[in-house]
């Protein structure tokens, strides 16, 4: 039986990883903290055959540790759920002689500063960018690279659309910088983030993600999920769709695009979520690149769609295995998140969708708890996902589900 190292599976996509590992017969341990295993769900823990605990908000020491263990076990794959561990996965991976990403690259697939350093050196589409230390440069640095507004301002490190900023003018500028600096760790596990901010040339057009399989430097591109966001000052994902309606030009100039970052990035085993803007054009800019597996459940919306278990294929890509990346049947599933109309407490959350397109709904707070203003992904309460034969169809009844919830405050 084949061993796998999983890096913290308390995620959005650890239970999916953990069921794949059960349909592959793969034995899984986890790594995390001892602290944070304790409140671990029960059905989590069931599917877990050991772990290995260590301080993952310090590298050398989680690197030591988990490389120890590795050897120890016999392990024969590194992956996470988790963003802000896949350069530690890589690193692992290497160390072990594993199937994994370049090491050499590895921060650039995690860190947007170092990633936009990359895109530039090798010609990949993407958003001219400034980085600034803090808001005192933040003006000189727009004008020595000939950016102007609006503008997006967002950390190097951190995830899930925190701290993003859609800036429209100088009097904005510094006050976003410092929004985008509010985060020096990441948590729960106290990882420290880079408070280096980048600013970014606002791209307009379409967003799209693209899911991918990589298996030795060949892509195997599942789905391009068609993205919805809000259009404010603050930038979060209220819902996708998969796959989005493009055409053959289109689809081809985005996996063009992203096959180019990709390759830049040095993604050789494993998964990578590309974010993308299309234009008018047909041309694309990417916006970032992950090297994990999606979240916001869009995992789930993959296999809906096209019989693809894009867990399973992550899983056995990192185990040198050929991934099954072929679909057994075409249709469209679509997730939609709620969120609040304004901070306030909790009261009621009514009328959720049902009937035979439903494949699922979640509410994350309970009434009575204290919801701040809605900003980014963590401001969420709840979700639903539906599937229909087309993605037209499944956006018209997502946006017919989406208007008839009711979210009720005190």
């Amino acid at each position: 039986m084949k061993k796998l190292l999983l890096i913290e599976a308390n995620g959005m996509v650890g239970g999916d990883l953990l069921d794949a590992a059960r349909e592959l017969g793969v034995e899984v341990h986890v790594a995390t903290h001892e602290e944070l295993y304790r409140d671990y769900r029960p059905e989590l823990k069931e599917r877990i055959d050991g772990t290995v605990f260590t301080d993952l908000g310090d590298t050398e020491t989680a690197v030591r540790d988990l490389l120890s263990f590795a050897r120890e076990r016999g392990v024969d794959g590194v992956v996470t759920g988790w963003e802000f561990f896949s350069p530690l996965v890589t690193r692992v991976a290497a160390e072990l002689g594993l199937p994994g990403h370049d090491p050499e690259k590895a921060a650039a697939a995690r860190n947007k500063r170092v990633m936009a350093q990359v895109f530039d050196a090798a010609g990949v589409p993407a958003p001219r960018t400034a980085v600034v230390a803090g808001p005192a440069e933040a003006a000189e640095a727009l004008a020595r690279t000939g950016l102007d507004y609006p503008v997006v301002v967002k950390p190097c490190e951190n995830a899930g659309s925190v701290g993003v900023s859609v800036v429209r003018g100088e009097q904005e500028l510094a006050a976003a910088v410092e929004f985008a600096q509010g985060w020096p760790r990441e948590f729960p596990h106290g990882t420290p983030l880079e408070t280096t901010v980048l600013i970014q040339e606002y791209i307009g057009g379409k967003e799209f993600s693209i899911e991918t399989v990589v298996f030795e430097e060949k892509y195997h591109h599942l789905a391009i999920t068609e993205k919805f966001t809000t259009d404010d000052a603050t930038r979060a994902e209220v819902g996708h769709t998969v796959p989005a309606a493009l055409d053959e030009a289109a689809t081809e100039a985005v996996l063009a695009t992203v096959e180019q970052g990709l390759a830049a990035l040095g993604f050789r085993y494993g998964v990578a979520h590309t974010e993308l803007k299309l234009l008018e054009d047909n041309t694309a800019r990417i916006i970032e690149v992950g090297a994990r597996p999606p979240g916001d459940h869009i995992v789930k919306l993959v296999r809906e769609a096209t019989g693809v278990s894009e867990a399973r294929a992550y899983l056995q890509a990192a185990l040198g295995d050929h991934p099954d990346v072929l679909p057994t049947h075409r249709r469209a599933a679509a997730i939609r998140f709620l969120t609040p109309p304004s901070a306030g407490v909790l009261r009621s959350v009514e009328h959720l969708p049902e009937g035979p397109h439903t494949v699922a709904t979640a509410l994350y707070a309970e009434p009575g708890k204290e919801l701040a203003r809605p900003q980014d992904n963590i401001s969420r309460v709840g979700h639903f996902i539906l599937t229909a034969e087309t993605a037209e169809e499944v956006n018209r009844l997502a946006a017919d589900a989406l208007a008839a919830v009711r979210i009720e405050l005190a």
